[in-house]
């Protein structure tokens, strides 16, 4: 399959789970990959199994809290590959915890990484995305939309306020000829694997709440998802949220 074939993708967070498995899908496709990360050796594995399999792209620090990394990552994009058609929004600090435990500072980083830097991704990618009629792909939380969010307020609050942009962005620049759309995806990611280990009578119980009895794979139901909506079998859709979770989450 190679729908993607031309395309250039950027995306955040690619060093691990489903930010990973979202650049491996792309490539498949036939894509290019900008796989950032604020691990560069974990991003450069990723672009090792993407050479691997035949496809290109280049690995590049990226901490997301930083205005400069993130401009550094577009100009080193378009230098390479002269183009962006894709953009995955998938880095975020995750703030746990009690509203009464959240500190100031564990806010303000979850707020710089998910929200502000979805913005200034959206931004300086925005004249790019214009001229190549491209697609924008930025991250949900299924724990958002549950009726006991206990323990996940400061997350499910930025989680949110990225959903709200998403779906303001996709009105504003559907006349460019721009799609933004928001997934919320349940995957076997890292967090999700030590959540498992720690809790597992909890991890059990949490499964059979799923309706297809299983978690997600990274790239083949959260990857494979996403290589669909940004490709011209989706090119309909725009302002969506779309819940990648076995049909866990309802979203009204």
């Amino acid at each position: 399959m190679e729908d993607l074939k031309d395309k250039v993708a950027i995306i955040t967070g690619a060093g691990q789970g489903v930010g990973k498995g979202i650049a491996i899908a792309l490539a498949k496709a036939g894509a290019s990959i900008v796989a950032s990360g604020r691990t560069l050796s974990k991003v450069q594995e990723t672009i090792k199994e993407i050479e691997v399999l035949g496809g290109k792209g280049i690995a590049l620090e990226c901490e997301v809290t930083n205005q400069e990394h993130i401009e550094s990552c577009v100009k080193k994009t378009i230098s390479t590959f002269n183009s962006i058609d894709i953009l995955v929004n998938n880095a975020q600090i995750v703030p746990l915890g009690e509203v009464l435990d959240i500190t100031d500072e564990a806010f303000n980083q979850a707020w710089l990484s998910g929200p502000l830097a979805t913005l200034r991704f959206m931004k300086l990618c925005y004249p790019y995305l214009k001229d190549s009629q491209g697609s924008v792909i930025n991250l949900g939380t299924g724990a958002a939309i549950r009726p006991d969010p206990k323990g996940f307020g400061a997350y499910t609050a930025v989680k949110e306020a990225i959903r709200s942009l998403s779906r303001a962005t996709a009105v504003e620049w559907g006349k460019d000829g721009i799609r933004v759309n928001t997934i919320i995806p349940l995957a076997n990611s890292p967090g999700m694997d030590m959540w498992e280990d720690m809790f597992p009578e909890e991890a059990k119980a949490f499964k059979e709440t799923i309706p297809l009895g299983r978690i997600g794979d990274c790239e083949e139901d959260i990857g494979q998802a996403v290589v669909a909506l940004v490709g011209p079998q989706c090119k309909y859709i725009t302002g969506a949220t779309l819940t990648l979770d076995g049909g866990h989450a309802f979203v009204r």
